[in-house]
């Protein structure tokens, strides 16, 4: 029979107990050869030196190469039998400690097995779980591989684990794991298949590796499994990265490419009436930055295909005044423009806001209007009936220019007469599903401008959201004040939360506001944990059970707002805010924080986005660890936007030294947004590509990282972009094509399903 990559892993697993073979398929989701040969190792031991064990952690499950120091056969009564019984006692000698491994057995031939096995000066692979017992490390339970032993390492002797001999190179490969299957259980069946499967089908043309220096994929598969050297592995890994960010580059590519090949209305923005009466009454002067992302814009849309732009710029850098330039243009072109928020609050927040800029522009179609205006509508889930009969109706009639809402944009009765904008605000909390129900809504292709708070390094950029033509703000406007961060660490200055109080009693005494966030609403809730929760642990620390004591209850906004009512900040007038309140009692509590009627907003993270309080200068985030750092940064942008110095107290209960307190000390350290975002980025990994925000599917980096391997995508992109130049089918390259068409299957059918 032949074995292809396509063949169930079965084929090569050969005289493996059903058992294992239901652990390679549920455990490591490994059904194919091709699964089989794509489960990389993780990492490498040399064989021809002891492992470094520098530091032991009792639980530590340990993978080294080691050699015998000493054996021993002891003899003793088996207290169950009354018979004589043994156990062989062997010296592990390693870089570091030596560990003491102990086998057991019921009669002096298996004794002599055991002994045979680990025989003074063996050498091999032990993997167990280290212990300690009577000051002696001790390695518990040990399965092994013994360099060289032949047929000696055979039988059925009482041992403690898997025994086996593999045709080991300079450098041993140890693989993912799950429990029940062993690394040399993974190697062996990779060893097999690499023997009697057909040739690997080469994806890339000869020229493009020859151009980029990339390796056949017969020899990557070669060198990842049993290389003779690291550089080996490094050039095979290479091939692997180029191959996955070249597939992607070229599905975004084809999207970008489909996306230009339809029409759209140009909106070249009429006599500009609407827009330039704005521009005169607006106080104060663009930022070179905004003008040219202005500019930007005003081309993309005076073209007749789509735009699809993302802009990203630091908080408080007025991405929204440059998105409500847009929609101006698109107004005064004789279309409308709709907002897409993710919360009520910031709807509601973005629709007063918008409506002050405008001022008497935004009573367009009344008595009170200029002649330029238009009307601005809000369309939310909480409104009723009534309340949505007028703003429907207008929206319809084309009356209403800029519409500004919240999921409820998307319900089938929400129709417009000209839909030639859509700008999406937070665009990560949308999926594509979301964004095409509201662009539908369209008689032609709309053009489309996405916006995020959150920085994102290049290579992200390029990578994630590769079919959008990005545009960056990053200088601040003018009175923007410094933010001063600081942690407060309770685990070791309990004394400082009292302290914490008094300083937000102090910015209440100059006559300014505060936030408190919280990361939960009531104690009833149950704990999400983290909110966007990042993956700290080393991935070379395979099968380490990490020590972590429970965490207390996360502050809650009900618990908090009564504690403080009653205690630290009696007397002053505190408000709360968070997702289960009725929208009218939201609305009614940020417009009296706005006023200045709420001394204090303890809040959970609906003010994270887009809430603009001038006199807001203080902000106390309590369990501070509970949140990503993208999140702290973001929340702690809602302070020091009136020209008035903020402060942000990041309250923690963490140990210094653990992963959680370093990424509140980097946020402390720096109110640089991509400084933030490349470190987020390095704590958390990465996690979809085409994903939620964008699609769905079988879309998870597997070989890449975005910020090490940014050489890598740089190079793909540029690929990607000759070879759909010269063939956009990539017909001269089926193979590729088919990779290609496969993940966009992909991500059609997981549109599909969503929909």
């Amino acid at each position: 029979m032949a074995i292809d990559f396509a063949s169930s892993v079965t084929a090569v697993l050969g005289a493996t107990t059903p058992a294992k073979r239901k652990r390679f398929i549920e455990g490591l989701g490994i059904e194919t050869v091709g699964d089989l040969l794509r489960h990389f190792p993780r990492r490498y031991l040399e064989t021809g030196s002891l492992t470094r064990i520098d530091n032991l952690r009792i639980g530590q499950l340990l993978c080294v190469v080691g050699e015998i120091a000493a054996c021993d056969i002891k003899t003793y009564n088996d207290r169950r039998t009354g018979r004589p019984a043994y156990r062989v006692e062997a010296m592990l000698r390693t870089g570091g400690p030596q560990l003491k491994m102990t086998f057991f057995a019921k009669n002096q031939g298996t004794a002599g097995w055991h002994a045979r096995r680990v025989a003074q000066g063996n050498r091999g692979v032990f993997l167990g779980k280290a212990d300690r017992f009577r000051d002696q490390w001790q390695l518990v339970n040990p399965a092994m591989t013994i360099f060289g032993m032949g047929d000696e390492a055979e039988g059925d002797g009482e041992g403690s684990g898997v025994e086996d001999v593999l045709d080991f190179g300079p450098l041993f490969p140890i693989y993912p794991l799950t429990k029940g299957v062993e690394t040399w259980d993974v190697t062996r069946a990779v060893t097999f298949a690499r023997k009697v499967m057909e040739p690997v089908p080469e994806l890339l043309p000869d020229p493009l590796r020859d151009e980029y220096d990339v390796l056949g994929i017969q020899d990557a598969y070669d060198w990842v499994h049993q290389p003779d050297d690291r550089d080996q592995v490094e050039r095979a890994h290479h091939r692997f990265r180029f191959e996955e960010a070249l597939v992607t580059q070229l599905v975004l590519g084809r999207r970008r490419r489909a996306r230009q090949a339809e029409g759209a209305t140009a909106r070249t923005g009429g006599d500009g009436a609407l827009l330039r009466a704005f521009d005169e009454r607006l106080p104060f002067q663009l930022t070179a930055g905004q003008v040219e992302v202005g500019a930007q814009l005003e081309a993309d849309l005076a073209q007749p295909h789509p735009m699809n732009r993302l802009l990203q710029g630091e908080v408080g850098s007025g991405k929204t005044l440059v998105a409500l330039r847009a929609m101006l243009r698109v107004v005064d072109s004789g279309g409308q423009a709709a907002l897409l928020a993710p919360t009520e609050v910031l709807a509601q927040q973005h629709y007063r806001s918008i409506v002050t800029m405008l001022g008497d522009l935004a009573d367009g179609g009344t008595i009170f209007g200029s002649g330029e205006g238009t009307r601005v509508e809000l369309l939310t889930g909480s409104m009723n009936k009534t309340q949505r009969t007028g703003p429907l109706s207008r929206i319809a009639s084309g009356e209403a220019g800029i519409v500004i809402g919240t999921h409820a944009l998307l319900q089938d009765q929400v129709m417009f007469a000209d839909l030639g904008l859509v700008v999406v605000d937070e665009q990560h909390r949308f999926g594509v599903e979301q964004r095409a129900a509201l662009t539908d809504k369209a008689a032609a292709p709309p053009h489309l401008l996405v916006m995020t708070a959150t920085p994102i390094p290049r290579t992200v950029a390029m990578t994630v959201f590769g079919d959008l033509e990005t545009s960056t703000l990053s200088e601040l406007p003018a009175g923007r004040a410094p933010i001063q961060s600081n942690v407060v660490p309770l685990a070791e200055q309990p004394s400082w939360f009292g302290r914490v109080w008094e300083r937000v009693r102090e910015e209440v005494g100059k006559g300014h506001q505060v936030y408190v966030v919280c990361p939960r609403i009531s104690g009833d809730e149950h704990e999400a944990g983290q909110v966007d929760a990042v993956d700290v642990r080393d991935p070379e620390d395979e099968g380490v059970e990490e020590e972590t004591a429970p965490k207390p209850p996360a502050a809650a906004v009900e618990e908090v707002v009564a504690r403080l009512a009653d205690g630290p900040l009696e007397g002053l007038r505190i408000g709360r805010l968070h997702g289960r309140l009725p929208a009218d009692e939201k609305d009614a509590v940020m417009r009296a924080f706005a006023a200045g009627d709420l001394d204090v907003l303890v809040s959970t993270t609906v003010i994270e986005v887009g809430v603009d309080v001038a006199n807001a200068t203080g902000m106390v985030i309590l369990d501070a660890d509970r949140f990503g750092v993208s999140q702290l940064h973001q929340l702690r942008g809602r302070v020091g936007r009136g020209g008035l110095p903020g402060l942000c107290l990041l309250v923690t209960h963490t140990d210094a030294g653990s992963p959680a307190r370093e990424r509140l000390e980097a946020v402390a350290a720096t109110t640089d947004g991509f400084v933030l975002s490349r470190i987020d980025l390095e704590m958390r990994r990465e996690g979809d590509v085409l994903g939620a925000s964008q699609a769905g599917g079988r879309t998870s980096l597997e070989n890449l990282r975005v910020l090490r391997d940014e050489d890598t995508i740089v190079a793909a992109r540029q690929a990607a972009e000759g070879l759909l130049d010269a063939d956009a089918d990539l017909g001269q390259a089926p193979g590729l094509g088919a990779a290609v068409r496969e993940l966009e299957r992909s991500v059609l059918a997981d549109f599909v399903d969503k929909s």
